[in-house]
């Protein structure tokens, strides 16, 4: 369990706020460092193939202006692309979400390190009100995201993938996701959360990710 761990300490969690053609946003921020190139981490973030083994299947015009469908709902279109720095897309899920155009956007930047390695900065602005952040805070997309990047990681190194329904039922994982709602609940806290609020969202955030947990 402790690499597992590990690799949750790795990420730096923010919150802060951002304009979407929505509105006003709030931003879960991620950043941390992968030990592979620029180039690799590009080609594990964008090519179809590659995609599939960490995050989901995807299908779509995967390229500017195109849109794209991943196995889970999850949808968009390709907003920004400047190989092998920057990527942005619109990021809905459901059928109805195309009714509010502009609600949420997912933003990955890469930059290399001093080592020949990679620091990944992932930024997911959304638009949100009832219920979602009132109840669950920052920790609604962070967990879920902090998943993923996790599944990356084991890419990256070795080519391993993650079955994530396996794992977040594993003790493993469970205590993974129990962690990551409260490293959004300090990230929320940081960024002036009411401590009642941030507490209430914690509980909810673990409850949905670790069902029958006791988080008292």
């Amino acid at each position: 369990m402790k690499d597992v761990m590990d690799e949750l300490a790795a990420a730096r969690r923010t919150m802060g706020t951002a304009t979407l053609p929505a509105g006003d946003a709030y931003t879960m921020e991620l950043r941390r460092r992968y030990d592979a190139s620029v180039d690799e981490v590009w080609h594990a973030i964008t090519d179809p193939e590659r995609l599939s083994r960490w995050l989901k299947p995807v299908t779509g015009d995967l390229r500017l202006g195109g849109s794209f469908e991943l196995d889970g709902g999850e949808h968009g279109e390709i907003l920004r692309c400047e190989p092998p720095r920057l990527l942005r897309v619109s990021w809905l899920f459901g059928p109805e979400a195309d009714e509010w155009p502009g609600t949420s956007e997912v933003e990955v930047r890469l930059s290399a390190g001093p080592a020949g390695d990679t620091e990944l900065e992932l930024v997911h602005a959304a638009a949100v009100g009832e219920p979602m952040f009132p109840t669950y805070g920052p920790g609604a997309g962070g967990v879920g995201w902090d998943l993923h990047l996790l599944t990356l990681a084991r890419f990256l190194a070795d080519g391993e993938t993650l079955d994530h329904e396996e794992f977040q039922t594993s003790p493993a994982g469970r205590e993974f996701a129990t962690r990551s709602a409260v490293a959004w609940g300090e990230a929320h806290l940081a960024a002036g959360g009411d401590p009642g609020h941030v507490a209430a969202a914690v509980e909810a955030t673990t409850a949905f990710y670790v069902p029958g947990r006791n988080t008292r």
